[in-house]
């Protein structure tokens, strides 16, 4: 090879230079400095200058500033803001000008706060509109009006009078209400719900192509459908479907009139006044208002004008004030009180929008309301209801939501008095347990908590063959989880609510209750009253297995429990929460509760237990969460599980009984062999329980200590192969190895070493990584790095010959088979050198405590270090053989690299008085810049190292060394 004729790079012995680490330590220490506490230092406080800066008109211009030194701390920014950020309001407190101006800015601010807008406490209708639509629903057929359009007045030509345009149009919406529709019949709930849609696109689509009109029309025909309940019980769901229409067209008109107001294409801002608002704009409103005027059925009239309510702005100040009454009482002439109830909830839920500030016209509302509540129970109702087969409590609660959001919006920062007086307006009301359910989930919870007593008085007087009163005392529970009533009335509350709810039949109703109750026992009561509620629940529920259609309720109660008790001891005294849990028979649900059993354990749990009532009870508990793993079981879930018994493991301590410690990890092993995960930790565990032996006994085991550390490095022995993972193993073997060397169990660490040594050939090329294959020799060159750092203190076996774990180590790395493109096998050699130079010192840089190793058991003996040399001879020949290999075009780079990696390997480690290594030293340095792949600013700061070097004591052959380093230029 062309490559070698002008560098011989001969065999070599690798002549150790001898270290003295103690001197060569101290040497690269940093320099110690003494600090004079009178200068700058970090940690005193800063005096921070104020600058006040003038700003210039001219842009770019210097400031000119006038500095002050302040002991406040002051925002180094404030200087270029002027004044104007928030974070300068103290630099301008001394500014006139700026506070005055500051003032203002927050004055505009408040008084925008104290606008229409609600707060962020309010809770929207968004919020109830999917709630409402997944209870409210039917399996009876539906009907609808669908619009089919109109050919009369398409003809009429551009130049036709404004009149014409307006009879016209008066025409088109006498058509729509002459039957220009089509009914269809048998429709189910998807199907309604998906023809109402379509309506609402077709509003869309009819008003993007500039029909407005047709829009109108849509908008019209879904109104009336709101006066129809042939199927009562799905009117709620209705409502929500046909006001996101209304809700929809009422935008599209008033971003329409707003786009009108634009004048050099600037919008209005958001509080103008109708003056700002130009004559085009106003009339496009008025024209609006007048043809909804001109609908001549009240439901659509009244829906279409409040949906566009808003639009009032554009045309007088006080347009919204004057129009809500007049709406309200509109309402007076529908004649079906639940169809009424729901208008008088879509001017409230419009009238919060955009006049949140008018409470009175809401108040009248509800007052008008409470006038009519009577017709509930009128004879056109019942017999309506004969007619549809609904019974009575069924159609009360089809008021809840309408009457819950009136009062929610009336109770909205209302004061006290006028809740109070609304209280006792629905208590002169009879049979007004709907009422009464509509008050207490709409008002403060504060407000409810306070008079829990006058409201349980209040639900004994209702009749019970209306509303249902379980329904009340849950309403009731739900105030009373967010807010406490008086410490005196606590328990009697529990008790007359638990009176009732115990009575139910109804295992479902039973459950709905008990499962707000149970919130209120845990937060104020004791262990023993928690244990009578799970013990009620626990008597209703198994009875025909009525458990299985209540897991929600059930897992909702046990999320409550551990909320409020997360002293564990505590939580398993209680007699009837194991019994609790059986009841989750079904696997996915158990598991579910057991991981948040766990998950609150390893949250809460502060100190480690040894507790015999917590570990057996979450032994079971995470038992449980293992045996639920199999073939079928996602990665991340095993992950997930893994992790809350290892959580748990790790909170277990028996303090100094380190055997009965020893026994509880060999339980469980044998109880979650299927987690790997868990055996890693196990393992770690048991490692570090023999460590902590070491500790206590200061290294000096007595006979009983050190037949117990044998144990624990057996159950490591035997608990390694069984994992999976490759790399696990072997990192565990060195880990574990390293724990018997500590510990003085020196054949056990050489059959932990031999075990690991013996694996290596077992590491495939590629390995999954968090589901992605990638080459192993990366982690494979880190583990053997790691390995060879722990046999430099490993002793030799005087049966087994000298260096007999290296020796084995390194066949190994020579049969093993690696990837042609690279050179891993060359710095593991290179590391193997480094491992080798140390060896042949007289004292090893590090030891074991009480472990006697090489150094002091050959005590330099020459045949030993005449061993090493041979060994070291032998991986310099395998480096120099690959680095030869290396002399193709495509290769040059890594032959560079290499060289240069060795290089360093005998500048650190080789005594380079060696006339051989010396030579060898050179021929790698001209290698590595031979080809132009090195790089020069390396190459220098090496040798400016090299010339540093020799100037230290003993290291003067450096300096010839380095007048036999060129440097190349890469040309």
């Amino acid at each position: 090879m062309c490559l070698i004729i002008s560098i011989s790079l001969s065999h070599s012995h690798m002549h150790a230079r001898s270290r003295n680490y103690v001197s060569e330590s101290d040497m690269c220490k940093l320099e110690s400095v003494p600090v004079d506490f009178g200068d700058y230092h970090p940690l005193k406080p800063i005096t921070v200058t104020e600058s006040k800066t003038k700003k210039m008109s001219r842009k770019g211009s210097t400031s000119s500033t006038s500095s002050s030194s302040s002991s406040s701390m002051m925002d180094p920014l404030s200087s270029v803001l002027d004044g104007t950020d928030p974070l300068s309001l103290f630099a301008a407190a001394a500014d006139p000008v700026i506070t005055t101006a500051t003032m203002d800015n927050t004055r505009k601010k408040r008084d925008k706060d104290d606008g229409p807008a609600v707060g962020s406490d309010f809770e929207p209708w968004s919020s109830k509109r999917g709630e409402i639509l997944a209870r409210y629903t039917t399996t009876e057929k539906l009907s609808i009006n669908l619009y089919m359009g109109s050919e009369k007045g398409k003809g009429t030509s551009t130049g036709s009078a404004v009149s014409e345009k307006v009879r016209t149009r008066l025409e088109e919406l006498d058509d729509l209400e002459e039957g220009s529709q089509k009914e269809l019949l048998n429709l189910t709930q998807q199907d309604y719900m998906n023809r109402i849609e379509e309506l609402n696109q077709s509003l869309k689509d009819a008003w993007s192509s500039d029909q407005k009109v047709k829009a109108l029309k849509i908008v019209i025909q879904c109104s009336k459908l709101l006066s129809d309940t042939t199927v009562i019980q799905f009117y709620p769901s209705k409502f929500v479907l046909i006001t996101d229409i209304l809700d929809t067209f009422g935008k599209l008109v008033y971003e329409r009139i707003l786009s009108m107001c634009m004048d050099n294409r600037v919008s209005l801002s958001d509080n103008f006044s109708p003056e700002s608002v130009n004559d085009t704009a106003k009339e496009t409103c008025l024209n609006w208002f007048f043809k909804i005027a001109s609908i001549r059925e009240l439901i659509p009239r009244f829906y279409v004008e409040a949906a566009i309510l808003k639009c009032n702005k554009f045309l007088s100040k006080m347009g919204i004030s004057e129009c809500l009454p007049r709406l309200t009482s509109m309402i007076r002439g529908i004649g079906d009180p639940l169809v009424a109830v729901y208008a008088r909830a879509y001017l409230c839920r419009v009238g919060m929008e955009v006049a949140p500030q008018l409470k009175e016209s809401l108040n009248k509302n509800f007052f008008d309301f409470l006038l009519t509540f009577k017709q509930i129970h009128g004879d056109t109702v019942q017999n309506q209801l004969i007619v549809q087969c609904v019974e009575i409590p069924l159609y009360l609660t089809l008021y809840s939501p309408a009457i819950d959001w009136i009062l929610q919006c009336i109770a909205y920062r209302a004061p006290e008095v006028l809740l109070t007086e609304m209280m006792e307006r629905c208590k002169k009301l009879g049979n007004n347990a709907l009422l009464l359910n509509s008050v207490m989930s709409a008002f403060r919870a504060e407000f409810i908590a306070a008079r829990s007593m006058d409201f349980i008085g209040m639900i004994k007087e209702c009749d019970e063959s209306g509303f249902p009163k379980h329904l009340l005392f849950r309403s009731l529970g739900l105030n009373l989880a967010l807010a406490d009533p008086p410490e005196n009335d606590r328990l009697q509350i529990l008790n007359e609510a638990w009176k009732v709810i115990t009575k139910l039949k109804n295992p479902q109703d039973y459950i709905n209750c008990a499962e707000v109750w149970v919130e209120y026992t845990c937060r104020h009561f004791k262990k023993r009253e928690v244990n009578t509620v799970l013990a009620d629940i626990i008597k209703h529920m198994t009875p025909d297995r009525a458990f299985e259609d209540a897991y929600p309720q059930l897992q909702s109660i046990i999320q409550k429990v551990i909320t409020y008790i997360y002293d564990f001891s505590l939580l398993f005294s209680v007699e009837k929460f194991l019994p609790f849990l059986d009841m989750f028979q079904k696997e996915n649900v158990r598991v579910e509760v057991c991981k948040c059993i766990m998950e609150s354990f390893i949250k809460h749990q502060q100190e480690s237990t040894k507790d015999p009532v917590i570990l057996n009870a979450l032994l079971h508990i995470c038992k449980t969460m293992h045996d639920s793993v199999n073939a079928l079981t996602l990665e991340d879930e095993k992950r997930m599980l893994a992790a809350l018994i290892n959580g748990f493991i790790k909170m277990v301590s028996f303090g100094r009984d380190f055997e009965q410690q020893l026994s509880f990890y060999v339980e469980a092993r044998s109880m979650f062999c299927n987690l790997e995960p868990v055996l890693v930790q196990l393992i770690h565990s048991v490692n570090q329980l023999a460590m902590e032996t070491r500790k206590v006994m200061k290294g000096n085991h007595s006979r009983k200590t050190a037949a117990f550390v044998r144990a624990c490095v057996a159950f490591c022995f035997i608990t390694i192969p069984s994992l999976s993972s490759i790399f696990t193993r072997l990192n565990l073997y060195l880990h574990s190895g390293q724990v018997a060397l500590a510990n003085q169990c020196l054949s056990q660490a050489d059959a932990f070493f031999k075990a690991a040594v013996s694996l290596v050939p077992e590491v495939p090329k590629m390995i999954s990584i968090d589901g992605k294959m990638r080459p192993s020799d990366a982690f494979l060159l880190e583990f053997l790095c790691n390995f060879f750092s722990t046999l430099l203190v490993v002793p030799d076996h005087p049966e087994q010959g000298v260096l007999f774990l290296v020796r084995g180590l390194l066949n190994v790395i020579q049969d093993y088979t690696w990837e042609d493109n690279s050179d891993d096998k060359v710095r593991i050699y290179t590391n193997v050198l480094h491992l080798l130079s140390a060896m042949t010192q007289e004292t090893y840089i590090y030891h074991v405590d009480k472990v006697d190793s090489n150094d002091t058991l050959y005590g330099g003996d020459s045949k030993f270090l005449a061993e090493i040399n041979k060994l070291c001879e032998t991986v310099i020949a395998q480096i120099l053989d690959h680095l030869k290999t290396l002399g193709k075009e495509e290769t040059l780079k890594r032959q560079s690299q290499l060289a240069l990696y060795l290089f360093n390997t005998i500048l650190a480690h080789g005594d380079l008085r060696n006339n051989k290594l010396n030579q060898l030293s050179v021929n790698l340095w001209n290698l590595a810049q031979k080809h132009g792949f090195a790089d020069t600013k390396t190459m220098v700061k090496t040798l400016e190292y090299i010339r540093r070097r020799s100037k230290q004591p003993e290291m003067s052959h450096f300096a010839d060394l380095a007048l036999r380093l060129p440097l190349q230029s890469r040309t």
